[in-house]
């Protein structure tokens, strides 16, 4: 791991001395970066369980199938977390997706509703949304680049994610249903 760096912190300037404090600025340990890693396994394990479970409510079969690409997505997370896990990240491989906005302006359905091919979209566009935010103000909220990276890469692999809902969403829509 790298030494502790510091560097000065803008905002922090004593009132009237002119003289700037140093904020300490520590490089996230080993433990604390394994620790973040499994947060965000434990939260795909959820998006797993979350498929899971609908397809055993989905009363037709294309709508399982449909369940279990997308629990094999949320699984593929898994296996990226942990390839970073082992490889580290590359800031690089950052891509921006475009957003619809589509399930910004959804408001979410109850959870009792026929799930129907319109539910099963709009509940994977939240929860890809929900996901996107999460890992988006996560992102923010750690100094240390190589963990602010991991949470972008990660809100990034979900904005695209969302981005495949909406489309499939806007095309079912388009279509007439």
């Amino acid at each position: 791991m790298n030494p502790t760096n510091k560097e000065e912190s803008p905002g922090l300037a004593e009132a009237g001395s002119g003289t700037n404090f140093i904020q300490e600025r520590r490089i996230m340990t080993n433990t604390e970066f394994n620790q973040i890693l499994d947060f965000a396994i434990e939260r795909e394990k959820e998006a797993v369980d979350f498929y899971c479970n609908l397809q055993k409510e989905a009363k037709f079969a294309a709508h399982k199938e449909m369940l279990a690409e997308l629990e094999a997505m949320e699984m593929g997370h898994i296996v990226v977390i942990e390839s970073i896990r082992q490889k580290g990240i590359d800031s690089t491989e950052i891509q921006r997706s475009p957003n619809l906005k589509i399930s910004e302006y959804i408001t979410h359905e109850r959870s009792d509703e026929e799930l129907t091919y319109q539910n099963i979209l709009i509940r994977a566009m939240k929860r890809e949304e929900n996901s996107f935010k999460l890992y988006t103000e996560m992102s923010l909220r750690f100094a240390d680049e190589e963990i602010s990276s991991l949470f972008r890469r990660l809100a990034a692999d979900e904005a695209k994610h969302k981005l495949h809902f909406e489309i499939l969403y806007d095309e079912f829509i388009r279509s007439g249903n």
